[in-house]
């Protein structure tokens, strides 16, 4: 019987595993961006990337090194993984009192979306550099919502990909069974849904396949 795989899953490494399975030549990722701890890798499930980068490395042997600027050669690379901070949380959300601001003490946060925009831009067009033709990006990310707007960041990563000369190959949608959140503390009125998902974007280094625009 054949195994399909589906675009929703509860399980980020099995995700990451079929996104493998379908779209990487040889199912290896050379480069992990954003590697922290190696949560991706712990089960097993997905082999450990050759490369491992972080801003702030957490282990031994990741290199410190900005997405936005690696030391790597053009068009040496067939996958790579991003997954960057996703809160907006402001300049002083450290300093914000024990119970507060959870997500962005644990993964990381933006002082606001500007500064959110311009790290995936840059780090689109640095991926654009290091791929080899038909080489893909797994970009994970998550929509957001800051002083009560919601910002629709999917959208602006797969518009931002097509005009830079990627072709959106493949999504998949995370569900999150549980979520950290300050809700019922600091934030008491509820304006949009909670979000309990996040994607991972499959973004492959060719011609856009599909014409958007309207003729």
């Amino acid at each position: 019987m054949v195994n399909i795989i589906k675009s929703l899953d509860n399980s980020q490494e099995q995700i990451i595993k079929n996104i493998l399975d379908l779209h990487s030549s040889n199912g290896i990722i050379d480069i992990d961006l954003t590697y922290s701890k190696g949560q991706f890798y712990k089960s097993g499930l997905v082999p450990q990337p050759v490369i491992k980068f972080d801003l702030e490395p957490q282990t031994v042997d990741t290199i410190k090194c900005s997405s936005e600027s690696t030391p790597y050669m053009s068009s040496t690379m067939n996958t790579i993984m991003f997954d960057p901070p996703f809160v907006i949380a402001g300049k002083t959300y450290k300093d914000n009192v024990d119970g507060s601001s959870k997500n962005a003490k644990r993964f990381g946060a933006y002082e606001n979306y500007e500064q959110l925009k311009n790290h995936y831009y840059n780090t689109l067009k640095e991926c654009h550099r290091l791929l080899k033709d038909n080489g893909i990006l797994i970009f994970k990310l998550q929509n957001t919502v800051s002083s009560g707007k919601q910002h629709w960041t999917h959208f602006f990563v797969m518009k931002s990909a097509m005009e830079l000369g990627y072709y959106v190959k493949d999504e998949f949608v995370l569900h999150n069974k549980s979520k950290l959140t300050s809700f019922g503390g600091k934030w008491t009125t509820q304006q949009h849904a909670m979000k309990h998902h996040s994607y991972f974007l499959v973004l492959k280094k060719s011609s856009n396949k599909v014409n958007y625009n309207i003729q």
